[in-house]
């Protein structure tokens, strides 16, 4: 019997996946290579995408929903009680899963944000926002955007540790899915309810709106 195929992660959730995957090494590389123009860029471009996901994680597919993933303390704890390994085959994240990204795209946040406010050594290469702390407030902002960028670091390599565990130790793709959008054998009835295309709309404009405000300081 030929397996089902089922729709899980919409386009939006993977492109975001992959781009900040990608400009996270870009952005490590133009700081360690001194290109802070480009670091800039790319900084913004960050800021844009973790700012639409927040909102689709509001309006977005039902898989992209933080209700949908986001599970309470007592759904984690079974996880742990069956060492891990769901009972059943989840639609979207198991519990501790869907904590992992939560964690992810709060490192995203503080690490977006003290690089709007950080200010290096000589004065020159500071966040838009650097002007609304005075300079040893940017300096520990630039320390923490360096902490919080070795931390992020640290949960994305058990982030990929954990999808080696579940496809070598479980035989559960995970991979898969996040370049496809679609998973075979969802062992539960439920399918994605698809948001529609005003929403997407709605929530990227608002998201490149907010980024360019910031962009240029807050200065109108």
């Amino acid at each position: 019997m030929t397996a089902e195929r089922r729709y899980v992660w919409d386009v939006p959730v993977r492109l975001f996946h992959w781009a900040i995957v990608v400009l996270l090494g870009f952005s490590w590389w133009c700081a360690e290579s001194e290109r802070m123009d480009w670091h800039y860029k790319s900084g913004l471009t960050l800021c844009a995408l973790v700012l639409f996901r927040i909102v689709w994680g509001f309006a977005g597919s039902t898989t992209a929903r933080f209700a949908d993933f986001v599970r309470g303390p007592r759904a984690v704890w079974d996880q742990f009680r069956q060492r891990g390994k769901p009972r059943t085959e989840p639609f979207g994240h198991s519990p501790i899963g869907g904590w992992s990204v939560l964690a992810l795209i709060t490192l995203l946040v503080v690490q977006i944000g003290t690089g709007l406010f950080a200010v290096d050594l000589d004065g020159l290469e500071s966040g838009p926002l650097s002007y609304l702390v005075d300079f040893d407030q940017g300096r520990l902002a630039a320390d923490l955007h360096e902490i919080s960028f070795n931390v992020l670091l640290a949960i994305s390599a058990i982030h990929v540790l954990a999808i080696l565990f579940y496809r070598l130790a479980w035989r559960r793709d995970l991979l898969g899915p996040m370049i496809s959008g679609y998973r075979k054998d969802s062992r539960e009835e439920q399918d994605t309810i698809r948001a529609p295309w005003w929403r997407l709309v709605l929530a990227v404009a608002l998201a490149l709106a907010v980024t360019w405000t910031i962009s240029i300081g807050l200065r109108f």
